[in-house]
C-alpha cells in the first residue's frame, strides 16, 4: 500500500473509527442483557435474525413502528441527564406495537452525534437496554453516525425502530366488535412521557428557572421532573390484549387526548372522555398557569395524566379494571363511547 506522508484521516476529518468500535464493545453485555426466546441479540452482523416459532407464534402478522424522543433530548443534553431517554425511545416505540394488539419482539436504534463521546453514548444505551427489558424485546442492533458539521458539539439525535407480531384473530382494533357504551379505560401516565417538549421549554424560560432548580411541582429539580421517562405498558396490557378482553388501545402521545383516542375507535361512535374523571397531575396545571395555555391547547398538547387508553366492553371492564391494578398500573375509568 502506498504511503502518503501528508494524507488526511478519518478521524482528522472528525470521525473516530477506534471511539465506534469501543462504543460497540462497552454495549455488548447491554444487548446480551435482553435476550428473549427468538432472539440471540448479537451485536456486529449485517443484520439481525428473529425466529418466530421459538418465540410461540404459528400464523402472525408482523407490525412495525418506528419514533424518536424529539425536543426532550434538548432537556437531557442541558442538564446532562442521559440515563433515562432510551427509556422514552422504547416506549414511544413499543407502547405503539400494543395499539395494534402486538407484542413487541425486536429493537434496533440509531443514535447520531458530532463527536462520539463513549461515555454519553453508552449511558443512552444502557437506557435502550433497560427499556427493552421493560418491554420483554431484544436489542438485536443499531447504528450509531458520528457526523461533524450536521450536529453542533454536545448534541446527539436518537431513533428507534421495533418489531412486533400479534396473531390474526387478536389485531387492534376490533372494530367491529365496538359499540355505544363501551368503557374507555386510562392507565396514568409518569408524567410528560416525550410530547410537547418544545412548549415545555418555552413556558421554562418564561418561568426563568434553571433545570437545577426546584420544580415548583415536585419535590426533585426541574431538570429531573422533566427528565421522568416514558411509562411502558406492554407487562400489564399484553396479556388482556391476548386474552381478547380489549376492543382498541390508544397511546396518547403527539396530539394528547383530543387527537389520539379517536384513532382506535370504529367509524359512527365518538370517544366521550369525562374531563372531572380525574385529577390532572401537579406538573400539567404548572405548565398551564406558567405558560398561560386553554384547556384544548393542554389536551391536544400533553397526555394529561393518561398515558395510554383501554376500549373494553361494560361487562368485561371490571375485571381488566382490577387486573390493572394488580399490575401496577393505576388504572381508572375517563369515559365511554357514544353514537357520533
Amino acid at each position: 500500500m502506498t504511503e502518503r506522508p501528508n494524507g488526511l484521516t478519518y478521524a482528522e476529518a472528525g470521525v473516530d473509527i477506534d471511539a465506534g468500535n469501543a462504543l460497540v464493545e462497552a454495549i455488548k453485555p447491554l444487548a446480551k442483557a435482553t435476550r428473549r426466546p427468538g432472539s440471540e441479540a448479537g451485536l456486529g452482523g449485517f443484520g439481525a435474525l428473529f425466529d418466530l416459532k421459538a418465540a410461540g407464534y404459528d400464523d402472525p402478522l408482523l407490525v412495525t413502528t418506528t419514533d424518536g424522543v424529539g425536543t426532550k433530548l434538548r432537556v437531557a443534553i442541558e442538564s446532562g441527564r442521559h440515563d433515562t431517554v432510551g427509556i422514552d425511545l422504547v416506549a414511544m416505540c413499543v407502547n405503539d406495537l400494543l395499539a395494534q394488539g402486538a407484542e413487541p419482539l425486536m429493537f434496533l436504534d440509531y443514535y447520531a452525534t458530532a463527536k462520539l463521546e463513549i461515555e454519553v453514548a453508552r449511558r443512552v444505551v444502557a437506557g435502550i437496554a433497560e427499556g427493552c427489558k421493560l418491554a420483554g424485546c431484544a436489542l438485536v442492533g443499531g447504528e450509531t453516525a458520528e457526523m461533524p458539521g450536521m450536529y453542533e458539539q454536545g448534541d446527539y439525535d436518537l431513533a428507534g425502530f421495533s418489531v412486533g407480531a400479534v396473531d390474526r384473530d387478536r389485531v387492534l382494533p376490533r372494530l367491529s366488535d365496538q359499540k355505544p357504551g363501551d368503557i374507555l379505560i386510562g392507565l396514568a401516565s409518569s408524567g410528560l412521557h416525550s410530547n410537547g417538549y418544545s412548549l415545555i421549554r418555552r413556558i421554562v424560560e418564561r418561568s426563568g428557572l434553571g433545570w437545577d432548580a426546584k420544580a415548583p411541582f415536585a419535590d426533585v429539580s426541574l431538570g429531573e421532573a422533566l427528565m421522568a421517562p416514558t411509562r411502558i405498558y406492554v407487562k400489564s396490557t399484553l396479556p388482556l390484549i391476548k386474552s381478547g378482553a380489549i376492543k382498541g388501545l390508544a397511546h396518547i402521545t403527539g396530539g394528547g387526548l383530543i387527537e389520539n383516542p379517536p384513532r382506535a375507535v370504529a367509524q359512527g361512535l365518538v370517544p366521550r372522555i369525562d374531563w372531572a374523571a380525574w385529577t390532572l397531575p401537579p406538573v400539567f396545571d404548572w405548565l398551564q398557569r406558567t405558560g398561560g395555555v386553554d384547556d384544548h391547547e393542554l389536551r391536544r398538547t400533553f397526555n394529561c395524566g393518561v398515558g395510554l387508553m383501554l376500549i373494553a366492553g361494560p361487562d368485561e371492564a371490571p375485571a381488566i379494571l382490577a387486573a390493572l391494578l394488580n399490575a401496577g398500573e393505576d388504572a381508572f375509568v375517563i369515559g365511554e363511547l357514544g353514537k357520533a
